[in-house]
């Protein structure tokens, strides 16, 4: 490895999971039997994304819930406006997780707090996740829930530090970094619960909201599917993208963008200081 291009790879082998865990941050943590309805309730109460989840019978943590758990209930269970999603009422974390991992229980992907962020990093891409518990493995406490995210930002706060590799001078383009083929995406009009779907069939975290034009006009990710709980709107998933986004319309900045031309540092300096997980590549017609 090239002592500049390796550079970040040594970073991360010299710090530890440990080092990423704020001093104090909030955690919750779910026991299985809870209902699946209160438990998303009490994501949307705490403000965060995923919890790990606990067995009293193992005493061990065995999963995590996210939302990704919310869209697959909702994209399985749901009928129309006028049927209630019964398993969303009344199942428990355990029925679910039952009925969707259907014998496929793999044992809860953590890391310690000692292991390395490189070894952090790899496991997130390795095992095609967002969200990676830090579990002390004496005590068996869960302390932190590293992301890509956390992890980018936290490389960031050394970046001036370090010395730079040519890579990062280097735009989207050259480096070939991003989805430029087959995008998903939705328009305006789109009933949620199409959305929902192709979250589910195509694996993705966040659609790009398209006017006629073709131009983009919104994003429609992930997260903002847990607000059908926060208010309580998720037993008529027939009303549109727009309507359904109306929440956050008074403090949403707009669509983090790019360019592929431009360079690296400059997108990792983006995602960093608008706090997002991805950003749309657009041409200068923004779309």
């Amino acid at each position: 490895e090239d002592s500049e291009s390796g550079v970040y790879m040594r970073f991360m082998r010299s710090h530890k999971c440990y080092d990423i865990v704020p001093t104090s941050s909030k955690l919750v943590v779910f026991d299985t039997t809870l209902q699946v309805k209160k438990a998303f309730f009490a994501l949307v109460a705490n403000g965060v994304r995923a919890a790990p989840l606990w067995e009293s019978k193992k005493q061990s943590f065995v999963g995590m819930l996210t939302i990704t758990d919310f869209i697959n209930i909702l994209h399985r269970y749901y009928k129309s406006p006028m049927v209630q999603i019964y398993e969303l009422e009344e199942h428990k974390i355990e029925t679910w997780r039952e009925l969707y991992l259907q014998e496929t229980f793999k044992p809860l992907v953590n890391i310690s707090p000692d292991a390395s962020l490189f070894d952090a990093v790899y496991s997130l891409i390795k095992n095609k996740i967002h969200r990676l518990p830090v579990i002390d493995p004496i005590s068996g406490n869960a302390l932190y829930i590293l992301t890509h995210k956390r992890i980018l930002k936290f490389l960031q706060l050394f970046m001036s530090d370090m010395p730079k590799p040519a890579f990062m001078k280097q735009n989207l383009d050259e480096l070939g970094i991003g989805t430029y083929h087959n995008i998903a995406f939705i328009h305006p009009n789109t009933p949620i619960i199409k959305a929902l779907n192709i979250f589910v069939e195509r694996r993705i975290s966040a659609l790009p909201v398209v006017d006629e034009s073709g131009k983009v006009v919104d994003i429609y990710s992930k997260f903002d599917v847990i607000n059908l709980a926060a208010e309580k709107t998720y037993n008529n998933l027939d009303i549109t993208v727009t309507q359904a986004l109306q929440h956050r319309s008074q403090y949403f900045e707009g669509v983090v963008k790019c360019s592929k031309l431009e360079t690296l540092e400059t997108i990792v300096d983006r995602i960093v200081r608008a706090e997002v997980h991805r950003l749309v590549v657009v041409n200068e017609a923004d779309s």
